[in-house]
């Protein structure tokens, strides 16, 4: 089976959306089906700069803690408790077409 490979934003946005739901949601949300699927698109943007650009997934994980610490106000976790989210969301790079843009 191959990849499939993205080829307009919103497939793109949707998969990052996908991991950010289901292996980040730090706020313990996504459990809720009535709570907005859009909750954490805010960050999408910055993620998909990132896995575009080849960022290592301690970047990436780091870039996660840094967000709940200091936009989410939920405290500080070590980087290696984001690494699976990270290198799921670096997973994702070989998907993105290089036409693929937000």
């Amino acid at each position: 089976m191959t990849e499939p490979r993205y080829t307009d934003g919103k497939s793109v946005i949707d998969s990052i959306r996908s991991v950010l739901i289901t292996d980040w949601d730090p706020i313990g949300v996504m459990d809720d089906p009535e709570w907005p699927r859009d909750e954490y698109d805010g960050y999408i943007g910055d993620l998909y700069e990132f896995i575009r650009r080849g960022e290592p997934a301690e970047f990436i994980a780091r870039h996660l803690c840094l967000i709940e610490d200091k936009k989410m106000g939920l405290g500080s976790l070590p980087v290696s408790a984001r690494i699976s989210v990270a290198e799921k969301l670096k997973a994702l790079a070989p998907s993105f077409s290089n036409g693929s843009n937000l």
